[in-house]
């Protein structure tokens, strides 16, 4: 899957069809791809075909999907919503397998939360049908992959560093420091000692 690459052979390939008159044929170019490639355009171009077809519901899902605004497409996702009367994990579902992978941006995401509150079992892809799961389980495959790989690993090796090492090497040159005054200190006082019991002795026997 990738995100956001921006193809422009099924996207021309759709206009072309389009331009014969061939809605049918466009809509399949770009359902197929931007069920493997995030294509905003393509998504976009995908709602206006969809559309055009009468097919509300399934365009307001795909105008969702590429985060385009205005009075159609809301028209457009408020018949999508009826049409799954609200149901989160089926309109999850609804979207490409692209869409429904890492990252997400905001509005996808909060369905999604949606829709796994409503039906925790989309976890295991149960109700999320195929395209679902093998999108849930690439997008799981690579949260793992993350997790354990070196470049988040070196991300917090230097803070570790940073602290530790710093603080072991302040710590030994401020104990040497703090034992030399101890010893200044205690040589001041001796002499300071020394000086004090010869004056005394000096007021308490007088001299010739």
């Amino acid at each position: 899957m990738t995100v956001g690459s921006g193809a422009s052979g099924p996207v021309d390939r759709a206009r072309e069809a389009l331009a014969a008159d061939a809605l049918w044929r466009a809509r399949d170019i770009l359902a197929d791809h931007v069920e493997s490639d995030r294509d905003p355009e393509a998504l976009a171009l995908l709602g206006d075909v969809l559309n055009r077809m009468g097919d509300l519901p399934r365009a307001g899902a795909a105008w969702f999907a590429a985060g385009v605004k205005g009075p159609e497409v809301d028209k457009a996702v408020a018949a999508w919503r009826e049409q799954a009367q609200d149901d989160f994990a089926e309109m999850w579902s609804d979207l490409p397998a692209s869409v429904r992978a890492r990252p997400r941006p905001p509005r996808i995401e909060a369905l999604r939360e949606r829709a796994f509150a409503a039906d925790p079992t989309l976890e295991s892809g149960v109700a999320a049908g195929p395209s679902a799961a093998s999108g849930e389980e690439a997008t799981a495959s690579s949260a793992r992959s993350r997790a354990v790989s070196p470049a988040r690993t070196g991300d917090e090796l230097p803070t570790t560093h940073g602290v530790e090492e710093p603080d072991d090497e302040g710590g030994g040159s401020g104990t040497d420091a703090a034992q030399v005054i101890a010893w200044v200190l205690a040589a001041v006082f001796v002499v300071l000692a020394v000086v004090g019991a010869v004056t005394v002795l000096g007021w308490v026997v007088p001299g010739d």
